[in-house]
Protein backbone atom coordinates (compact mmCIF):
# COMPACT_ATOMS: atom_id res chain seq x y z
CA UNK A 1 0.00 0.00 0.00
CA UNK A 2 1.28 3.47 -0.93
CA UNK A 3 0.89 5.68 2.16
CA UNK A 4 2.81 8.57 0.58
CA UNK A 5 -0.40 9.76 -1.09
CA UNK A 6 -2.12 10.00 2.30
CA UNK A 7 0.77 11.95 3.84
CA UNK A 8 0.97 14.37 0.92
CA UNK A 9 -2.81 14.86 0.94
CA UNK A 10 -2.73 15.70 4.65
CA UNK A 11 0.30 18.00 4.37
CA UNK A 12 -1.22 20.05 1.54
CA UNK A 13 -4.47 20.56 3.43
CA UNK A 14 -2.69 21.43 6.69
CA UNK A 15 -0.46 23.95 4.89
CA UNK A 16 -3.57 25.77 3.65
CA UNK A 17 -5.14 25.62 7.10
CA UNK A 18 -2.04 27.11 8.76
CA UNK A 19 -2.31 30.19 6.59
CA UNK A 20 -5.78 30.89 7.99
CA UNK A 21 -6.03 29.16 11.39
CA UNK A 22 -2.96 29.48 13.61
CA UNK A 23 -1.86 26.71 15.97
CA UNK A 24 -4.63 24.18 15.39
CA UNK A 25 -2.85 21.52 13.33
CA UNK A 26 -4.09 18.74 15.64
CA UNK A 27 -7.74 19.65 15.09
CA UNK A 28 -7.22 20.18 11.35
CA UNK A 29 -5.58 16.75 11.09
CA UNK A 30 -8.59 15.18 12.78
CA UNK A 31 -10.87 16.84 10.23
CA UNK A 32 -8.66 15.45 7.44
CA UNK A 33 -9.17 11.98 8.94
CA UNK A 34 -12.90 12.58 9.14
CA UNK A 35 -12.95 13.81 5.55
CA UNK A 36 -11.21 10.68 4.25
CA UNK A 37 -13.59 8.53 6.29
CA UNK A 38 -16.56 10.34 4.74
CA UNK A 39 -17.79 11.40 8.16
CA UNK A 40 -19.22 14.52 9.81
CA UNK A 41 -17.84 16.69 12.61
CA UNK A 42 -19.43 18.26 15.68
CA UNK A 43 -17.46 21.27 16.95
CA UNK A 44 -18.27 22.23 20.52
CA UNK A 45 -16.72 25.58 21.27
CA UNK A 46 -17.41 29.14 22.32
CA UNK A 47 -18.03 31.73 19.57
CA UNK A 48 -15.13 33.40 17.81
CA UNK A 49 -12.56 30.59 17.82
CA UNK A 50 -12.43 30.11 14.04
CA UNK A 51 -14.90 27.29 13.42
CA UNK A 52 -16.43 28.87 10.31
CA UNK A 53 -13.05 29.84 8.91
CA UNK A 54 -11.73 26.32 9.36
CA UNK A 55 -14.53 24.75 7.33
CA UNK A 56 -14.30 27.47 4.68
CA UNK A 57 -10.59 26.68 4.37
CA UNK A 58 -11.31 23.01 3.75
CA UNK A 59 -13.95 23.95 1.21
CA UNK A 60 -11.55 26.24 -0.69
CA UNK A 61 -8.75 23.68 -0.47
CA UNK A 62 -10.93 21.06 -2.16
CA UNK A 63 -12.68 23.41 -4.55
CA UNK A 64 -16.07 22.43 -3.15
CA UNK A 65 -19.24 24.45 -2.61
CA UNK A 66 -19.73 25.85 0.90
CA UNK A 67 -23.01 26.74 2.60
CA UNK A 68 -23.55 28.15 6.07
CA UNK A 69 -26.90 27.74 7.83
CA UNK A 70 -27.71 29.60 11.03
CA UNK A 71 -29.94 27.32 13.08
CA UNK A 72 -32.72 29.16 14.95
CA UNK A 73 -35.94 28.05 16.69
CA UNK A 74 -38.09 29.19 13.73
CA UNK A 75 -36.09 27.21 11.14
CA UNK A 76 -38.23 24.68 9.24
CA UNK A 77 -37.07 21.37 7.71
CA UNK A 78 -38.01 22.67 4.26
CA UNK A 79 -35.66 25.63 4.81
CA UNK A 80 -32.85 23.06 4.76
CA UNK A 81 -33.96 20.42 2.30
CA UNK A 82 -35.72 22.62 -0.27
CA UNK A 83 -39.29 22.69 -1.60
CA UNK A 84 -41.36 21.93 -4.68
CA UNK A 85 -42.92 25.20 -5.87
CA UNK A 86 -45.42 25.88 -8.63
CA UNK A 87 -43.90 27.76 -11.57
CA UNK A 88 -46.71 29.80 -13.05
CA UNK A 89 -44.82 30.35 -16.30
CA UNK A 90 -44.32 26.67 -17.05
CA UNK A 91 -47.44 25.51 -15.24
CA UNK A 92 -45.45 22.78 -13.46
CA UNK A 93 -43.97 22.10 -10.05
CA UNK A 94 -40.20 22.59 -9.81
CA UNK A 95 -37.80 21.61 -7.09
CA UNK A 96 -35.86 24.42 -5.43
CA UNK A 97 -32.94 22.87 -3.51
CA UNK A 98 -32.13 24.07 0.00
CA UNK A 99 -28.73 24.87 1.49
CA UNK A 100 -28.00 21.20 2.25
CA UNK A 101 -27.27 20.79 -1.47
CA UNK A 102 -23.56 21.65 -1.26
CA UNK A 103 -20.29 19.88 -0.51
CA UNK A 104 -19.53 21.46 2.86
CA UNK A 105 -22.34 22.45 5.22
CA UNK A 106 -21.79 24.51 8.35
CA UNK A 107 -24.76 23.95 10.67
CA UNK A 108 -24.08 26.83 13.02
CA UNK A 109 -25.47 26.47 16.56
CA UNK A 110 -27.37 23.33 15.58
CA UNK A 111 -28.88 22.93 19.03
CA UNK A 112 -30.84 26.19 18.68
CA UNK A 113 -33.21 24.61 16.14
CA UNK A 114 -36.16 22.47 17.19
CA UNK A 115 -35.86 18.66 17.05
CA UNK A 116 -38.10 18.69 13.96
CA UNK A 117 -35.57 20.80 12.05
CA UNK A 118 -32.60 18.90 13.45
CA UNK A 119 -34.10 15.67 12.12
CA UNK A 120 -33.90 17.04 8.56
CA UNK A 121 -30.18 16.22 8.72
CA UNK A 122 -30.59 12.57 9.73
CA UNK A 123 -31.15 11.15 6.24
CA UNK A 124 -28.55 13.23 4.42
CA UNK A 125 -25.82 12.61 7.02
CA UNK A 126 -26.24 8.84 6.89
CA UNK A 127 -27.35 8.09 3.33
CA UNK A 128 -26.10 11.12 1.34
CA UNK A 129 -29.58 11.77 -0.01
CA UNK A 130 -32.62 13.96 0.65
CA UNK A 131 -36.22 12.92 0.06
CA UNK A 132 -38.77 15.66 -0.64
CA UNK A 133 -42.39 14.81 -1.50
CA UNK A 134 -41.44 11.21 -2.24
CA UNK A 135 -38.62 12.12 -4.64
CA UNK A 136 -35.05 11.27 -3.65
CA UNK A 137 -32.14 13.56 -4.53
CA UNK A 138 -28.55 12.31 -4.26
CA UNK A 139 -25.79 14.54 -2.88
CA UNK A 140 -22.56 15.20 -4.76
CA UNK A 141 -19.26 14.11 -3.23
CA UNK A 142 -17.38 15.09 -1.17
CA UNK A 143 -20.08 15.77 1.42
CA UNK A 144 -19.43 16.87 4.99
CA UNK A 145 -21.62 18.42 7.66
CA UNK A 146 -19.79 20.36 10.35
CA UNK A 147 -22.14 21.37 13.14
CA UNK A 148 -21.29 23.74 15.97
CA UNK A 149 -22.78 24.30 19.38
CA UNK A 150 -21.84 26.38 22.39
CA UNK A 151 -21.12 24.06 25.35
CA UNK A 152 -21.56 26.88 27.86
CA UNK A 153 -24.89 28.51 26.99
CA UNK A 154 -27.97 26.27 27.28
CA UNK A 155 -30.81 28.82 27.39
CA UNK A 156 -33.16 28.42 24.43
CA UNK A 157 -31.44 25.31 23.09
CA UNK A 158 -32.63 21.80 22.20
CA UNK A 159 -30.07 19.09 23.04
CA UNK A 160 -29.28 16.76 20.16
CA UNK A 161 -30.82 13.29 20.59
CA UNK A 162 -28.55 10.25 20.80
CA UNK A 163 -29.43 9.16 17.24
CA UNK A 164 -28.24 12.52 15.91
CA UNK A 165 -25.05 12.52 18.00
CA UNK A 166 -24.19 9.03 16.78
CA UNK A 167 -24.18 10.24 13.16
CA UNK A 168 -21.27 12.56 13.85
CA UNK A 169 -18.02 10.73 13.15
CA UNK A 170 -16.16 12.76 15.76
CA UNK A 171 -16.54 15.63 18.20
CA UNK A 172 -13.80 18.25 18.38
CA UNK A 173 -13.00 21.52 20.09
CA UNK A 174 -10.73 24.26 18.73
CA UNK A 175 -10.20 26.12 21.98
CA UNK A 176 -8.27 29.35 22.37
CA UNK A 177 -4.80 29.61 20.76
CA UNK A 178 -1.64 29.96 22.82
CA UNK A 179 -0.63 33.50 23.83
CA UNK A 180 2.19 33.77 21.28
CA UNK A 181 -0.01 32.37 18.51
CA UNK A 182 -2.80 34.79 19.32
CA UNK A 183 -0.39 37.75 19.30
CA UNK A 184 0.73 36.76 15.80
CA UNK A 185 -2.92 36.75 14.70
CA UNK A 186 -3.51 40.29 15.97
CA UNK A 187 -1.04 41.94 13.63
CA UNK A 188 -1.60 40.01 10.43
CA UNK A 189 -4.03 40.48 7.56
CA UNK A 190 -7.69 39.75 8.06
CA UNK A 191 -8.43 36.02 7.79
CA UNK A 192 -11.12 36.73 5.20
CA UNK A 193 -8.53 38.30 2.88
CA UNK A 194 -6.20 35.34 3.35
CA UNK A 195 -9.09 32.96 2.68
CA UNK A 196 -9.99 34.72 -0.57
CA UNK A 197 -6.45 34.15 -1.81
CA UNK A 198 -6.50 30.41 -1.18
CA UNK A 199 -6.75 27.98 -4.07
CA UNK A 200 -7.60 24.29 -4.27
CA UNK A 201 -4.60 22.10 -3.37
CA UNK A 202 -6.30 18.70 -3.67
CA UNK A 203 -9.03 17.38 -5.93
CA UNK A 204 -12.24 15.46 -5.18
CA UNK A 205 -10.81 12.65 -7.31
CA UNK A 206 -7.78 12.36 -5.02
CA UNK A 207 -10.06 12.25 -2.00
CA UNK A 208 -12.21 9.57 -3.62
CA UNK A 209 -9.14 7.40 -4.27
CA UNK A 210 -8.01 7.69 -0.66
CA UNK A 211 -11.51 6.86 0.59
CA UNK A 212 -11.41 3.66 -1.43
CA UNK A 213 -7.92 2.57 -0.36
CA UNK A 214 -7.62 3.34 3.37
CA UNK A 215 -9.25 -0.02 4.17
CA UNK A 216 -6.02 -1.67 2.95
CA UNK A 217 -4.26 -0.51 6.13
CA UNK A 218 -3.53 -3.66 8.11
CA UNK A 219 -5.18 -4.25 11.47
CA UNK A 220 -3.95 -7.26 13.44
CA UNK A 221 -6.34 -9.45 15.41
CA UNK A 222 -4.88 -8.06 18.64
CA UNK A 223 -5.63 -4.47 17.61
CA UNK A 224 -9.16 -5.40 16.52
CA UNK A 225 -9.69 -7.10 19.89
CA UNK A 226 -8.36 -3.96 21.60
CA UNK A 227 -10.93 -1.82 19.75
CA UNK A 228 -13.72 -4.15 20.83
CA UNK A 229 -12.44 -4.27 24.43
CA UNK A 230 -12.79 -0.49 24.61
CA UNK A 231 -16.27 -0.52 23.05
CA UNK A 232 -17.51 -3.46 25.15
CA UNK A 233 -16.34 -1.78 28.35
CA UNK A 234 -18.72 1.12 27.71
CA UNK A 235 -21.66 -1.25 27.29
CA UNK A 236 -21.38 -3.18 30.55
CA UNK A 237 -20.19 -0.52 32.98
CA UNK A 238 -22.68 0.52 35.70
CA UNK A 239 -21.59 4.13 35.22
CA UNK A 240 -22.93 4.12 31.66
CA UNK A 241 -26.56 4.42 30.59
CA UNK A 242 -25.86 4.17 26.86
CA UNK A 243 -22.66 2.62 25.50
CA UNK A 244 -20.94 2.91 22.12
CA UNK A 245 -22.95 1.60 19.17
CA UNK A 246 -21.74 -0.64 16.36
CA UNK A 247 -21.53 2.50 14.20
CA UNK A 248 -19.19 3.92 16.83
CA UNK A 249 -17.03 0.78 16.81
CA UNK A 250 -16.73 0.98 13.02
CA UNK A 251 -15.85 4.68 13.26
CA UNK A 252 -13.04 3.97 15.73
CA UNK A 253 -11.69 1.14 13.55
CA UNK A 254 -11.69 3.26 10.40
CA UNK A 255 -10.32 6.37 12.11
CA UNK A 256 -7.41 4.31 13.43
CA UNK A 257 -6.67 3.01 9.92
CA UNK A 258 -6.70 6.51 8.43
CA UNK A 259 -4.57 7.93 11.25
CA UNK A 260 -1.98 5.27 10.50
CA UNK A 261 -2.10 6.04 6.76
CA UNK A 262 -1.66 9.83 7.16
CA UNK A 263 1.22 9.09 9.53
CA UNK A 264 2.98 7.13 6.78
CA UNK A 265 2.24 3.60 8.04
CA UNK A 266 0.32 0.78 6.42
CA UNK A 267 -0.52 -0.84 9.77
CA UNK A 268 -2.35 0.30 12.91
CA UNK A 269 -0.66 0.57 16.30
CA UNK A 270 -2.34 0.96 19.72
CA UNK A 271 -1.49 4.68 19.81
CA UNK A 272 -3.73 5.19 16.76
CA UNK A 273 -6.64 3.57 18.56
CA UNK A 274 -6.00 5.54 21.76
CA UNK A 275 -5.79 8.91 20.00
CA UNK A 276 -8.94 8.38 17.95
CA UNK A 277 -10.91 7.02 20.92
CA UNK A 278 -10.87 10.51 22.46
CA UNK A 279 -12.55 12.10 19.42
CA UNK A 280 -14.77 9.28 18.16
CA UNK A 281 -16.26 7.79 21.34
CA UNK A 282 -17.12 10.36 24.08
CA UNK A 283 -20.12 11.95 22.32
CA UNK A 284 -21.63 8.48 21.79
CA UNK A 285 -21.63 7.68 25.52
CA UNK A 286 -24.37 8.67 27.98
CA UNK A 287 -23.20 8.42 31.57
CA UNK A 288 -25.49 7.64 34.49
CA UNK A 289 -26.62 10.51 36.68
CA UNK A 290 -24.61 9.13 39.59
CA UNK A 291 -21.35 9.46 37.65
CA UNK A 292 -19.13 12.43 38.51
CA UNK A 293 -17.10 12.07 35.30
CA UNK A 294 -17.55 13.61 31.89
CA UNK A 295 -17.47 11.30 28.88
CA UNK A 296 -13.95 12.27 27.76
CA UNK A 297 -12.50 11.63 31.22
CA UNK A 298 -14.35 8.32 31.33
CA UNK A 299 -12.81 7.21 28.01
CA UNK A 300 -9.34 8.22 29.24
CA UNK A 301 -9.87 6.08 32.33
CA UNK A 302 -10.80 3.09 30.17
CA UNK A 303 -7.65 3.57 28.07
CA UNK A 304 -5.52 3.73 31.24
CA UNK A 305 -7.05 0.56 32.70
CA UNK A 306 -7.23 -1.75 29.68
CA UNK A 307 -4.10 -3.73 28.77
CA UNK A 308 -2.48 -2.56 25.54
CA UNK A 309 -1.57 -5.17 22.90
CA UNK A 310 2.05 -5.49 21.81
CA UNK A 311 3.09 -2.73 19.39
CA UNK A 312 3.92 -4.90 16.38
CA UNK A 313 2.92 -4.47 12.71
Amino acid sequence: MDTVRFVQFKDRLLANCRSVIVGKDDVAEQIVICLIAGGHVLLEDVPGTGKTMLLRTFSKSLGGEFRRVQFTPDLLPSDLTGINFFNQKSGEFEFRPGPLFANFILADEINRATPRSQSALLEVMEERQITVDGETHRMSEPYMVMATQNPVESYGTFPLPEAQMDRFFMRLSLGYPERGEEISVLGRKDSKEILEGLSAVVTPEELSELQKSFSEVRVTDEIAEYVMDIVARTRKDDLVTLGVSTRGALALYRASQIRAAVSGRDYVIPEDVKAESLTVLPHRIVLAGSSHLDASTYVRRILDELPVPLDRP
